[in-house]
């Protein structure tokens, strides 16, 4: 089906009012782009807002917890390139700076794996909105050692278990991004993924101590978006090791009925996808050769209806199968 269709479609479901506060997307497939789309409304770079902007091919626009998704591919490149511990490892063995953390047996049993699935079985609650303290990873950016703040939660199951959505987690694999190569994430990121991909324009906020916010930090172009989706599409593109994406987006852990986690991607039954506050949204169907990537300003809101609107009614419904 033509992108005309998928246009009109949009542009029926705007009409309607059924899709508030999108503010881009772009569709992928077969190697095609077949939609593409760009609008206008408030936004915000986390907290900070940035008043109401007219979106273009060039705008970067907060991809929240899509973030996470990014660091678990940049694990995969440090992996391959002998930087970071294989998954199996004790996690605390790579963190030898919190020797009283270490000599809780419970905390010693936690894998590199269990922080990348979310099963590490501590304490963690993001339940709250991203403006209060109680928020657990508003908490950790408030911490003096955020690293710490993670690792000495309250253990509260056995890690692997149970998967509980935790932005410290991803704190902890940047971490050991960081150790390892010696580099600041963004600069490893820019080096060995970003610019490998042609993105030459991103930004990634930092936290008081200066360190990446690993969960939610990072703004990208929705085209650049969309080269990441496309990227899980195309096997990695000799970029991220076909073996870690193999891994990555197998299901490890039940969220839901029909929903799974992998390393920090979220696993369907025909596909997979990062997300994040506010509508930010990947999606990649092999089956289908579609990737998709949907920028959206409905922060904090329950539901976030305006994505699967995009997604549902007007690409997948809106394609030839």
């Amino acid at each position: 089906m033509n992108s005309h269709t998928l246009a009109d479609r949009l542009a029926l479901a705007i009409e309607q009012g059924r899709v508030p506060g999108l503010h881009a997307v772009v569709a992928l497939r077969r190697g095609q782009v077949i939609l593409e789309h760009y609008d206008q409304g408030e936004d915000y770079k986390l907290n900070e807002p940035l008043g109401h902007v007219r979106f273009t091919p060039d705008t970067l626009h907060d991809i929240r917890s899509i973030t996470k998704s990014v660091v678990g591919l940049l694990y995969g490149i440090a992996l391959a390139d002998g930087w970071v511990p294989e998954p199996h490892e004790p996690l605390l063995r790579h963190f030898p700076e919190y020797p009283d953390l270490a000599e809780d047996p419970r905390r010693a049993a936690l894998t590199v794996e269990h922080a990348l699935t979310m099963t590490l079985g501590l304490e963690w609650n993001e339940d709250v909105p991203y403006t209060s303290a109680a928020n657990s990873e508003v908490a950790m950016e408030l911490a003096p050692d955020r690293f710490r703040y993670v690792l000495g939660q309250q253990v509260v199951d056995e890690p692997g278990v149970r998967w509980s959505y935790c932005g410290g987690a991803s704190a902890l694999v940047a971490r050991l991004i960081e150790k390892g190569t010696g580099l600041a994430l963004a600069d490893y990121a820019r080096a060995r993924l970003f610019e490998p991909l042609g993105i030459t324009r991103f930004e990634w906020s930092t936290g008081e101590d200066g360190v990446a916010m690993a969960a939610s930090g990072l703004r990208l172009t929705p085209r650049d978006l969309l080269a990441i989706g496309r990227l899980v599409l195309d096997g990695g593109g000799g970029i991220v090791p076909a073996s870690w994406l193999a891994t990555a987006l197998r299901p490890h852990v039940r969220i839901d009925e029909g929903l799974h986690y992998g390393y920090q991607w979220y696993v369907g039954d025909t596909w997979t996808a990062g997300s994040g506050n506010g509508g930010q949204r990947i999606y990649v169907a092999p089956a289908l050769d579609l990737a998709v990537a949907i920028t959206a300003g409905q922060y904090n809101q329950p539901g976030r209806p305006t994505t699967a609107v995009v997604l549902d009614e007007v690409i997948l419904a809106g394609i030839e199968r």
